[in-house]
């Protein structure tokens, strides 16, 4: 069997979890949209049963499938539905859904709920994505405060750089939040994982934890209090020496400048691997650091072995522990989001 593992860590997970709600404080949304950030949203939200508050998804499909797993905690739709006849799902799974347009409202006042809804009520406060402008958000607030079909609402938003501290951009969107929402009562929702780890003004009644729950700093680099979840190693299954001068892989871009020990490792840009990373990205070869050479080809890549390192069958670590997934992800150009979604072609392997 191809030997490209992912391990996922659900005690780190749990451990992050705790550290995150312990930061924040009030309650806090574990985020597990895209299939939990590529690490399995059922498996992850099963492992946080007994300590979160909620779920957040992105669309009503996530949310139905966490329901029929045996999912019972709040979920939010962050995106809302996308089309009118999608609130009925809504009602049917008791989902919370966001709110951040004109139809999106309209079609919710006009539906006839059996049983009032929990709404969250989105502002753009800045990001210019989705969400009401803070002049508009009021009069949106109100046409569901008066409506008998909503239960409550949540008041939030969207930061665009709060992992980019030094920006200003974050204290004004929580400027225009404030502004607008001024006077209107219920639970409000503002920090991310960045905002949770760094801006203790943003800790409202209800956070959302993504990148951090899975154990990475969203300002690059390492975060001690954080245990990274996934971890995605392969073996080498094939070794050789090159002479000086020699080129390897494809375009051939990278050449020795010296006798050369070169591992060959199962796992390419087919398996979610970024191709766009370039020689000297880091790998570790059973703990021990070294880097991959040549360009990443569909199914394969090549590293360099040094003397002291084994060869043939032994695991490679592409990111987790020793690897951090921001040191390849920036190598290559990326974010570490990108990295975790788009792993496949390999087997999961979930420790609990």
């Amino acid at each position: 069997m191809r030997p490209l593992n992912v391990q996922i860590r659900l005690g780190n997970l749990r451990h992050n979890y705790q550290i995150l709600k312990e930061m924040h404080g009030g309650k806090l949304l574990a985020v597990v949209k895209a299939d939990a950030y590529g690490h399995g949203a059922v498996r992850c939200a099963f492992a946080l049963a007994d300590l979160a508050d909620g779920f957040a998804v992105a669309t009503i499909d996530e949310g139905i499938r966490l329901r029929e797993s045996g999912i019972t905690h709040p979920i939010v739709l962050l995106e809302g539905v996308f089309e009118a006849s999608e609130y009925e799902a809504v009602e049917q799974y008791s989902l919370w859904p966001a709110v951040g347009n004109q139809w999106q409202l309209e079609a919710l006042l006009s539906r006839h709920w059996k049983k009032p809804v929990k709404v969250w009520l989105k502002m753009d406060s800045g990001m210019h994505r989705t969400g009401f402008f803070p002049h508009d958000y009021a009069s949106a607030y109100a046409a569901l405060k008066q409506s008998e079909y909503v239960d409550s609402i949540v008041k939030f938003s969207h930061f665009s750089c709060a992992d980019e501290p030094e920006s200003g951009m974050t204290e004004i969107q929580m400027e225009a939040f404030d502004l607008g929402t001024k006077g209107l009562e219920g639970e409000e929702s503002l920090a991310n994982s960045a905002a949770i780890l760094n801006i203790p003004e943003a800790r409202r009644d209800w956070g959302r934890a993504g990148l951090a729950l899975y154990g990475i700093s969203p300002f690059g680099g390492s975060d001690d209090r954080l245990k990274p979840v996934m971890r995605l190693s392969t073996r080498i299954f094939g070794e050789r020496v090159l002479q000086p001068h020699s080129p390897i892989g494809y375009g051939a871009t990278f050449y020795t400048s010296k006798s050369t020990r070169v591992g060959l490792i199962a796992c390419g840009y087919a398996d979610g691997y970024p191709r766009r990373a370039p020689s000297n990205s880091p790998v570790a070869v059973d703990g021990k650091l070294t880097r991959v050479i040549g360009r990443v080809s569909m199914d394969m890549m090549t590293i360099e072995l040094d003397a002291s390192q084994e060869g043939l069958g032994h695991e490679v670590e592409l990111w987790g522990d020793t690897v951090n997934i921001n040191t390849v992800a920036e190598a290559a150009g990326t974010i570490p989001y990108e990295l975790m979604c788009n792993i496949k072609r390999a087997k999961f392997t979930y420790i609990e």
